[in-house]
């Protein structure tokens, strides 16, 4: 059986990554739906934010180049709330996979939380689909073809696990026999660059990036990525832990006196 793909990002449907992810995934043997944000949505996490009129979602049909015959919808929402969408049957049948990028920057360390091509793959996750992220470091990558040829060979192994999961792929901005193999990583404790604050006053605050100062890990995703490796990150959403250590909570209830 043919199993059917959605391909999302967050840097918006008219941006070129999302073309090059659905025409890998077309390629690897997917039915593929292109269902993305009308307007770029970087940062949205796993928000479920939609524009609505009259309790209706916005959605407008397109054609995508190089994407003949393939059903393509730019939706005013958040990419985790379109994979809710897909999920929901809003673009027809279930899909069976959440694929989502390609990423404009690298999407590397515990920040991953943040990003909305991850957060479209935790989406499907919470509703028991599998998702992939796909993302090329730099701020303005230029070897697509790079992270698409990676992506092609990532998408047959990942359709292939059995259980729901959210595997997150970083490529290098580099030709493709540059880069030196696939590696798997856990994530920094901390990235490269991190939001700062510049300047508060009555009203405002100024915010910029600057460097953590941190090194990362030897094995995490972003220094490997740094050394030129791709790397995939096994990411394990909303995980819960015994509480231990801590007072029973029947204590916890009892009032003080």
């Amino acid at each position: 059986m043919t199993l059917r793909a959605l391909v999302t990002n967050d840097d918006g449907i008219d941006f070129e990554g999302i073309r090059h992810l659905a025409m890998a995934a077309r390629d690897a043997g997917l039915d593929v739906l292109v269902a993305a944000p009308a307007h770029e949505a970087s940062g949205s996490g796993a928000a479920l934010q939609a524009v609505q009129s009259e309790g209706k979602v916005l959605i407008d049909e397109r054609a995508l180049e190089g994407l003949d015959g393939v059903p393509c919808y730019a939706v005013d929402a958040s990419p985790a709330f379109i994979s809710r969408l897909a999920i929901r049957g809003a673009f027809g049948d279930r899909p069976d996979v959440v694929i989502a990028g390609i990423n404009r920057g690298a999407n590397t360390g515990r920040a991953v939380v943040h990003s909305g091509t991850v957060g479209a793959a935790v989406s499907g996750y919470t509703s028991g689909v599998r998702g992939l992220a796909v993302s090329l470091r730099g701020d303005e990558p230029t070897h697509w073809a790079t992270a698409t040829a990676v992506a092609g060979r990532v998408i047959p192994y990942f359709i292939n696990i059995a259980e729901p999961c959210v595997l997150n792929l970083n490529v290098p901005d580099l030709e493709l026999d540059e880069v030196l193999g696939l590696r798997a990583a856990r994530l920094a404790a901390f990235g490269t660059v991190q939001t700062t604050v510049i300047e508060s006053g009555l009203g405002y605050v100024k915010i910029g990036l600057g460097e953590t100062g941190h090194e990362p890990e030897p094995d995490s995703d972003v220094a490997l990525l740094t050394a030129g490796y791709a790397t995939l990150t096994y990411v394990v959403p909303m995980c819960e832990r015994p509480l231990t250590g801590l007072p029973e909570l029947d204590e916890v209830m009892q009032t003080a006196g």
